[in-house]
């Protein structure tokens, strides 16, 4: 053998060592069935890990890392082990997109997740396409369900649900008759403000402001201004916490009228931090409830908190349930094929944290609504009374 060949040979060798060496090192390589090549089954996260609701996403994902490992501790699902793969969303519907689609290459058999509705309905698009099964857990426009995508179930509440609760606490349980709802023109914000302001003018109250502001936007002077002059009876703020925080504590400041309440993408005790303890005493909030007031979560919040050092956030029990109806439906389906879990999530029955029977309508949403009213009393989310 000449030098050159020698040499060849050796630079060939030390190359397939590396790319063996790569494989091993974290890389979770997978096949076209969906699972992952070593056998186990392959479950893609779709998550805000990124942007101004990175700590939603990051709740979700350890709920759904503890569910994983509970589930792979008592063998997996018929022998097979749960492998998790995580994509950032960023609430962003762009960002969404490509994130769906790269989970899609990866060869995942199924999606368990989707915080923003702006952010999930165009992936949802990318997932029916593929025919891979999803199960949303906090997303709750009903844009989502009116696609009618045959794969796709929400586990939250939704907005035609927030918004049939939200209109009769203010109108009947506080006599409000001027209401004012503010969204931010994202997917779930304005479907809720939507939904609301429909609800509310047929129970025969008054929508006396209905405005969108930007997410980004940390001045409410003119809006806040807006409202005072309108003198509302209960104003509704169907957006997120962090400008929801904001605008609260401005709300306050300029002592406009009436109740202030909050939809459940501001439902985050980060609120009480940015608007001031003072600020949301009273504050009413739609939600599905949190681990806290579920009497079936107390072992899940106590081995949440042991894991990773901190309360679970507003959407951790929903995400652990999320991905224990996904376990539940592959095991009942006996296979990793897509179809036939998705045919097995359509006749769900399990009891979770959340619900003595989880089940859902034909269109792929809960048979019964799991939204409660909560009250921020000293700092503290409370039932309302």
């Amino acid at each position: 053998m000449n030098n050159r060949i020698k040499s060849m040979f050796v630079v060939s060798a030390i190359t397939s060592l590396m790319i063996l060496s790569a494989c091993g090192q974290g890389t979770t390589s997978t096949t076209s069935s969906g699972k992952a090549a070593d056998g186990d089954i392959l479950i893609g996260l779709q998550l805000p890990l990124s942007g101004n609701e990175a700590k939603m996403g990051q709740d979700m994902k350890q709920a759904a890392e503890l569910a994983v490992e509970k589930i792979n501790g008592t063998g997996g699902i018929n022998g097979k082990k749960i492998k998790l793969t995580a994509e950032d969303d960023a609430c962003d519907p762009q960002t969404a997109t490509a994130a769906a689609n790269k989970l899609v290459s990866q060869g995942v058999t199924a999606i368990v997740g989707g915080y923003c509705s702006g952010a999930t309905i165009p992936a949802t698009g990318v997932y029916h396409q593929s025919g891979i099964p999803m199960v949303i857990t906090a997303a709750n426009s009903m844009k989502i369900s009116d696609q009618k995508f045959p794969e796709i179930f929400m586990i939250n509440g939704t907005t035609l649900h927030q918004a049939e609760i939200a209109t009769d606490y203010m109108m009947k349980k506080k006599n409000a008759k001027k209401i004012a709802i503010i969204h931010d023109n994202s997917g779930y914000a304005k479907d809720l403000a939507e939904r609301t302001k429909a609800a509310v003018t047929a129970a025969g109250g008054q929508v006396v402001v209905y405005d969108a502001i930007n997410p980004d936007e940390t001045d409410f002077s003119p809006l806040v201004s807006k409202l005072k002059q309108a003198q509302p009876d209960a104003t509704y703020w169907t957006a997120y916490y962090k400008a929801g925080g904001l605008f609260i504590k401005q709300f306050k400041q300029q002592g406009v009228s009436g109740i202030i309440g909050i939809g459940d993408g501001a439902n985050d005790k980060t609120i009480v931090e940015i608007a001031g303890k003072g600020a949301v005493e009273g504050a009413f909030i739609t939600t599905p409830p949190t681990a806290d007031l579920l009497p079936e979560a107390k072992k899940f919040t106590e081995e949440y908190k042991a894991k990773f050092n901190q309360e679970p956030g507003p959407y951790s029990a929903l995400e652990y349930d999320g991905m224990n109806i996904m376990a539940d439906a592959i095991k009942r389906a006996g296979s990793t094929d897509k179809a036939a879990i998705a045919a097995a999530l359509k006749k769900t029955e399990l009891k979770t944290l959340n619900s003595d029977q989880t089940a859902f309508n034909d269109n792929g949403t809960l048979k019964k609504s799991n939204f409660v009213m909560l009250q921020i009393k000293n700092g503290s989310f409370l039932k309302a009374e």
